[in-house]
């Protein structure tokens, strides 16, 4: 594969710089986001994804990335009549880092320096996490890739991107989806859904809200770190989020 010069990305995205509304992010990205029909990965998708991820991390923005793997595995509809839930959860597991490492190769691929970090290492892939070495990592313009979840059963991946945007100290949770907000029901199946501006974390979780799960709502709720919930089906719209020109539903 042959790398594009960074500086291209730098050129594409003069306009964008000085209107970042962040300096640090969380990218949330769910595993179905990097399918295409019915093959789990798509190259042209892979490849628009990486492409804007670099030209976010060219115009001076830190990004942590955490991706799914429901286009791999999705543990809770294993047979857990066979497969206990905790063996079901590494599995679960091992798929994100699948994910990441596939992820960091297509981004690497832009000119763009990127790491996997996981709660353990995986050698030859992955790199152990810890806060110390993701700020150093930062520090030389690279994007972190967080795979392997939190390294425990019973914990989402929702749960991993709150409690990895905390640890790195993001300024947002940014929630990367296929429709272009949070809405009372399926906006897909419901002709009268209602699309929320924004909420406040406690809407979200009385109502049982479908923003994340209810764990990492409640710890961005405790820890007062936003969520902003926006549609990726267009990638180009992560750089419409960053400068302000879009804005999706925001959960505070």
């Amino acid at each position: 594969m042959r790398l594009r010069p960074l500086f291209l990305y730098l050129l594409e995205t003069e306009t964008i710089v000085a209107g970042n509304r962040f300096s640090r992010i969380l990218l949330k990205l769910s595993g179905e986001g990097l399918m295409s029909g019915r093959d789990p990965f798509g190259h042209d998708k892979l490849e628009a994804i990486a492409s804007v991820i670099a030209k976010v991390a060219a115009s001076g923005v830190e990004i942590g990335i955490v991706v799914g793997a429901g286009n791999l595995f999705r543990a809770r509809s294993a047979n857990l009549e066979v497969m206990p839930r905790v063996s079901a959860d590494n599995v679960g597991m091992l798929a994100t880092i699948m994910n990441a490492t596939v992820l960091r190769d297509y981004i690497r691929n832009t000119g763009q320096k990127a790491e996997v970090l996981t709660p353990r290492p995986t050698p030859p892939l992955t790199k152990t996490f810890s806060c110390d070495l993701s700020l150093e990592l930062f520090e030389s313009n690279t994007v972190l890739i967080f795979g392997g979840g939190t390294g425990n059963p019973y914990f989402t991946t929702d749960s991993a991107a709150a409690l990895r945007a905390l640890e790195i100290s993001a300024d947002v949770l940014l929630k990367a989806t296929q429709v272009d907000g949070v809405y009372n029901k399926d906006p897909h199946k419901h002709s009268d859904a209602v699309r929320y501006d924004s909420l406040a974390f406690s809407e979200v979780i009385d109502n049982r809200l479908r923003v994340m799960d209810l764990t990492a709502v409640a710890l961005c709720e405790e820890n007062n770190l936003p969520i902003e919930v926006f549609d990726i089906s267009d990638p180009d719209n992560l750089l419409r989020i960053m400068s302000g020109e879009l804005k999706g539903t925001i959960v505070s």
